[in-house]
């Protein structure tokens, strides 16, 4: 069953907004700059940009291509595209591993976005002020030990989720993105602004943008490879759906130069804001994700304004969980909009319940059912692997072989609007320079 009446965008804006925010997630405010810093600085971000323009960038551009053509949810939209081109319909499955791969991410996802919540509240309510290393571990530790708080706070958090998709692209999507993501830019300048007063700002720009060449080998330019892939949200279904209410009039490869940019400015901008205060209380680099967790707070406890800087960071943070969980609920609600009975709102409902649900079974990986794994890893552990390291990369690496090599030539360059010569380099990017970058991420991975 499949309805008509397909959303479009208010504005080119308000969908490079929504592009943008769901780009920018928990990753570039932890791991980017994190591995930035330990791979050569701007060694590194120089890799990393050549990357995300041979495999991030064409990926990106092709699966809104096939959204804007199918103009449905992504499970149709692969189905339409291939009977068009007259091939088989068997190309959905491109789509179906895209609406469940964000499935899965959405319901670990909304596990960390608890945590966020959480930390925020702990910021204000003063549970850093003069904890030293132990008590801040320990503040961290017990939440994870804790299911019934992690239950509360994800389940907070969904519901957050769930009342923005369900509201539709113009009043949700929209309406969130247009806050949600100024908001974010302001609290990331005023973090940046204190990062100037600690001192250790040189130190950062330093660490930052100064490049190291003797760092960069085979596993830097791999890490660099791997995240131009994941930072854009490729592969899960997302762009597409996002592609599907776009109108003709929208220069794909440009919106797409527009979103790279701010996505990578979001994410330097991010460690900016945290490395000056890592070198200021000289905190550890290297701890990945307790840096966020436990080694930040620890610095906000023991600081003069502690308790502003780590609500306002914070708050910077749960604003990009949430830009990002709302973009992974919208192409399973678009998918049963328009595939069942179901209204946008009960749609949303559906699926951020079915989420929230194996979002349980998430978190009591950390506790209650710690001893329950599958090839060696917990539920947490599983589902991130299993999506990262599979579904992301073979559903990406379907769209652009499809795109590539099975749609028509004239209909790409109708709809990319591109000359003779940029259509020749666009065919040389997408048939082999990314579906080769895609296949090196999945087997490194391994």
């Amino acid at each position: 069953m499949s309805k008509t009446n397909h959303a479009q965008w208010s504005s080119r804006f308000s969908f490079i907004l929504a592009a943008t925010g769901s780009a920018v997630g928990l990753g570039n405010i932890w791991k980017f700059p994190y591995m930035t810093g330990e791979s050569g600085g701007a060694a590194f971000v120089l890799v990393y940009l050549l990357c995300i323009a041979l495999i991030g960038l064409p990926i990106l551009v092709t699966e809104w291509m096939l959204g804007r053509r199918g103009q449905s949810n992504p499970v149709n939209t692969m189905a339409t595209v291939a009977e068009q081109a007259g091939k088989s319909r068997a190309w959905l499955l491109v789509g179906v591993a895209g609406v469940l791969g964000a499935f899965f991410i959405l319901s670990f996802y909304s596990v960390i976005g608890g945590w966020s919540l959480y930390y925020t509240l702990g910021s204000v309510t003063g549970d850093f002020s003069g904890q030293d290393a132990d008590g801040i571990g320990a503040l961290f530790n017990g939440m994870l030990a804790n299911p019934g708080l992690l239950l509360l706070w994800h389940s907070i958090f969904m519901l957050l989720v769930i009342g923005i998709v369900a509201r539709g692209v113009t009043k949700g999507l929209e309406g969130a993105v247009n806050v949600l993501m100024p908001a974010l830019a302001l609290l990331l300048v005023i973090l940046i602004g204190y990062g100037m007063t600690t001192g250790h700002f040189g130190q950062a720009v330093e660490f930052l943008f100064s490049p190291d060449w003797s760092k960069l080998n085979g596993e830097t330019v791999l890490a660099a490879l791997g995240h131009a892939f994941f930072t854009l949200s490729l592969g899960m279904g997302i762009m597409l759906a996002y592609g599907s209410y776009l109108g003709k009039e929208v220069n794909l490869i440009k919106t797409a130069r527009t979103v790279v940019i701010m996505d990578t400015v979001i994410a330097l901008g991010a460690g900016l804001a945290i490395f000056p205060i890592v070198f200021a209380n000289d905190l550890d680099l290297a701890s990945g994700p307790s840096l966020i967790f436990v080694t930040l707070p620890l610095a906000f406890g023991n600081m003069g304004g502690g308790t502003i800087l780590g609500l306002m960071f914070f708050l910077l943070l749960t604003f990009a969980a949430l830009t990002s969980a709302i973009s992974l609920l919208e192409p399973v609600t678009e998918f049963l909009e328009e595939r069942t009975p179901l209204s946008r709102a009960a749609s949303a409902v559906v699926a951020g319940i079915g989420a929230w649900a194996l979002g349980i079974a998430a978190l009591l990986s950390f506790n209650d059912w710690s001893s329950l794994t599958l090839f060696g890893l917990g539920i947490f552990d599983l589902l991130d692997k299993l999506t990262s390291k599979f579904m992301l990369p073979l559903t990406g690496l379907g769209a652009i072989i499809f795109a590539a090599w099975v749609l028509d030539k004239d209909v790409v360059r109708e709809e990319l609007g591109l000359g003779a010569n940029g259509f020749k380099l666009w065919n040389l990017v997408t048939r082999f320079v990314a579906p080769i970058g895609v296949l090196v991420v999945f087997f490194a991975s391994l």
